[in-house]
């Protein structure tokens, strides 16, 4: 750590790796799936009473409302749990906003609950990685850079649904990353810690197909098949796929009993595009498509979904920030780097607002979204270090383009 300096050095001596391990280990122990509502709620309270040891206002805030496409073709609200915001210095003139979920993919009757121990620096637990382990390294780099004398102001989002595509917590990203200098989120590091670059967006739709039932053997001709204009219309939008665009194709409910041409069918596909103008070519695609299996097949479609995470894209000043931070991870003997992914999270509804944003500043782990998932103990302090020093930085030098 030769490139610190004297007040830096004094401001990253006090971390330590055993209560970010004490924080992570009792926050993992929660199941906080995301459909998990008195997990949710129980990890919210351990979240706020924790927050709290930092300056500033905690509040919890209401999802908004979404709605889901059923298996019968019907919309319904989708409940979600509160999100955590912590406003720090609202008044100062400069301001940064820090991101992480709450929530996993493990639901409660899901068998992969307890953390164990692979090795002496290998966590084996829900969640650990993502992100439990990243929420408590955001917690202690906040809690060293208000050891030095700090003038940035900050909030912090903890959202309950970043794992479904944060539909409830959209209008609340926008609304606290509007004008601030930086983002930093803490999705795990990607392989080897290395920072993830661009991302593509994601949309994820319904498509309702109504057509008319008839009886399979007496009159099939006067049916009209839900379940093969379905079918259809997935060999369409597989057949979108392009350079810079996924379409994934992937569950079709419905369907009648054999004797009977099923009139009702819904298809669910997400779809990736990797620049706005990709999103707006398959958004025109989709319409199309939509059109042609209707004439086909004569049946009535309607299309529910839209691209939820803009793609990420990296500007000039997504640019200064990784130079800056990478700058400091190398001072700290971590040396970084990083690339472009297929995956999306916040980072992406961030960078929609004109910010730019590091969306893998948490933990160095692996395996996430399975029994397998782990984390690596040494990068706790490691990453809480960084996180102190990054911020440091940015309120002392300010080396962001404006």
């Amino acid at each position: 750590m030769s490139g610190l300096n004297f007040e830096e050095q004094a401001l990253l001596a006090p971390v330590e790796r055993a209560p970010i391990l004490t924080h992570t280990l009792d926050w993992a122990a929660i199941n906080s799936g995301t459909a998990n509502l008195d997990g949710l709620a129980a990890m919210a309270t351990r979240l706020a009473d924790a927050f709290a040891a930092l300056p500033g206002e905690v509040r919890l805030v209401d999802p908004a409302p979404v709605e889901k496409v059923d298996s019968q073709g019907r919309t319904r609200e989708v409940v979600h749990g509160r999100h955590l915001v912590l406003s720090v210095r609202p008044e100062a003139e400069r301001r940064v906003i820090l991101t992480g979920h709450m929530d996993t993919v493990y639901p409660l009757d899901h068998p992969f609950q307890i953390c164990d121990w692979l090795d002496a620096n290998t966590l084996h637990g829900p969640g650990t990685a993502d992100m439990k382990g990243g929420l408590a390294v955001m917690l202690a780099g906040l809690a060293a850079y208000e050891r030095g004398d700090p003038t940035l102001g900050y909030d912090v989002l903890v959202n309950s649904d970043e794992e479904t595509g944060s539909l409830s917590s959209a209008p609340l990203i926008a609304d606290l990353a509007r004008g601030k200098l930086a983002a930093l989120t803490y999705e795990p590091a990607l392989p080897g810690g290395q920072m993830a670059r661009a991302r593509p967006g994601s949309g994820n739709y319904a498509v309702v197909i109504h057509g008319r039932s008839a009886h399979a053997g007496r009159n099939p001709e006067d049916g009209r098949n839900a379940l093969l204009a379905a079918s259809d219309l997935a060999l369409r939008l597989a057949a979108m796929r392009r350079p810079g665009l996924s379409v994934n194709p992937a569950k079709i409910e419905g369907g009648a009993p054999n004797n009977t041409v099923p009139d009702l069918a819904v298809l669910h596909f997400n779809m990736r595009p990797a620049t706005p103008e990709r999103a707006a070519e398959a958004q025109a695609h989709i319409t199309a498509a939509v059109a042609q299996v209707s004439a086909a097949h004569e049946v009535h479609l309607h299309v529910h979904g839209h691209v939820s995470r803009p793609p990420k894209a990296i500007t000039d000043k997504t640019e200064a920030l990784y130079g800056l931070v990478s700058k400091a991870a190398a001072d700290l003997g971590q040396p970084m780097s990083w690339k472009d992914t297929g995956g999306v999270c916040d980072g992406n509804n961030i960078a929609a607002c004109g910010v730019p944003v590091l969306d893998t500043m948490g933990v160095l782990g692996g395996s996430i979204h399975s029994p397998d998932e782990y984390l690596l103990a040494d990068s706790l302090d490691a990453r809480a270090r960084l996180t102190a020093l990054v911020l440091h930085r940015l309120d002392r030098h300010g080396v962001l383009p404006t």
